[in-house]
């Protein structure tokens, strides 16, 4: 992913990321297969959950890097790419410029922490050490776990908090770390952004949001008159929402996928996952006038203890492309307004427009008062 020059429609030049068409479509494959999964799982079918596939991406790739033989091929097969030396090139263009901040230049908070802990006793190759390092900004430490297993996990979530200016005060669960434990690969990030079109407070209104089981809650939803990036499909709409830049070179954005169906946000998903090339393609949306538009207001925390998960995952690369009919997704003509009332069950994502990179994928299923 190198650097090249564009223009706006307003004429004005940037440097942005440019799209390595490759890596970021098997970036894109390898997040909606991650998704599927985890969306698939019991604990987490009938919960909100958002996660990002970005972090889990970069975890892989380290210990990619620092494994051979067939572990190493495993790895290389599931995240899409021919060799490690590719995934330290693509890591270090994400993680030096795609998860850079952009408060100071007034674009969205972002903040990413990487790092590995290493019991004392074993010892790494100074070359790989070298590529954590550099390529993905890691820190790299040598601790005790056998004898002092507490003291390394205080450790690690006071870093964790240090580098993050408290916005995550917990990496690490308690019972995460014991005297077993040889190595960890700790990673988090954080993004807070301002809409680049504020919505009106004085039009939040409660209004019902309908569950899967066919009941209905009262919640805060946001409302505007303007126009708004939406574009229909068959049995969907996709509504884009783009965060303030201000000078930062990128264009972050906010994507939600709404069934027509109240009950359709998993067929919906399976369609997507199956069509990865949509997520990267065809999201290119034009502003149109809105007619009934409200979207809840929602915020929550999550954690997810990711090793089971991508324990579960080393061998899932024939079920990805496991037969779904293939969406040809093609827009409806629109009536002068269009509406979009996000008052059931959605998907969302958060994506740097300019490369296609995604940075977090997430399903709302209920949405309470409190949020």
């Amino acid at each position: 992913m190198a650097l090249r020059e564009s223009k706006s429609s307003s004429k004005r030049k940037r440097t942005v990321l440019s799209n390595d068409d490759e890596s970021i479509t098997n970036q894109t494959k390898v997040s909606l297969t991650m998704a599927k999964h985890l969306f698939s799982k019991q604990e987490y079918k009938e919960s909100n959950v958002v996660f990002s596939p970005l972090s889990l991406q970069v975890g892989l790739s380290i210990i990619a890097a620092g494994s051979e033989g067939p572990t190493q091929q495993q790895l290389l097969d599931f995240l899409q790419s021919k060799s490690t030396d590719h995934l330290n090139h693509v890591a270090s263009q994400l993680v030096s410029v795609m998860l850079s901040d952009a408060a100071p230049i007034g674009g969205p908070r972002l903040s990413f922490i990487n790092g590995a802990w290493l019991e004392q006793t074993l010892s790494l190759q100074p070359s790989f050490k070298e590529t954590v390092s550099s390529d993905y900004k890691a820190k790299v430490a040598s601790v005790d776990f056998k004898n002092m297993a507490a003291e390394v996990t205080k450790e690690v979530n006071l870093w964790a908090k240090k580098e993050t200016n408290g916005v995550i005060k917990k990496l690490l669960p308690r019972s995460s770390v014991d005297s077993l434990t040889r190595l960890v690969f700790a990673n988090a990030l954080y993004f807070k952004g301002a809409w680049s079109q504020a919505f009106d407070v004085l039009k939040t209104k409660n209004y019902d949001f309908h569950l899967l089981n066919g009941s209905s809650v009262k919640v805060p939803f946001m409302s505007s008159n303007e126009k708004q990036f939406i574009k229909a499909f068959d049995d969907f709409k996709v509504l884009r929402l783009p965060y303030e830049n201000g000078r930062d070179k990128r264009q972050f954005s906010m994507y939600f996928f709404l069934p027509n169906d109240k009950d359709g946000l998993s067929t919906l998903f399976e369609k997507l996952a199956s069509e990865s090339d949509f997520v990267g393609d065809k999201l290119s949306l034009e502003k149109v006038k809105v007619g009934d538009f409200r979207i809840p207001r929602f915020k929550f925390s999550f954690g997810l203890e990711t090793c089971e998960i991508l324990k579960e995952l080393g061998g899932t690369e024939a079920a990805a492309a496991s037969a779904y009919s293939i969406m040809r997704a093609t827009g409806k003509s629109f009536s002068p307004r269009v509406d979009f009332v996000a008052d059931h069950p959605f998907l969302f994502l958060i994506r740097e427009d300019f490369s296609g990179t995604l940075l977090f994928v997430g399903k709302i299923l209920c949405v309470f008062q409190g949020d």
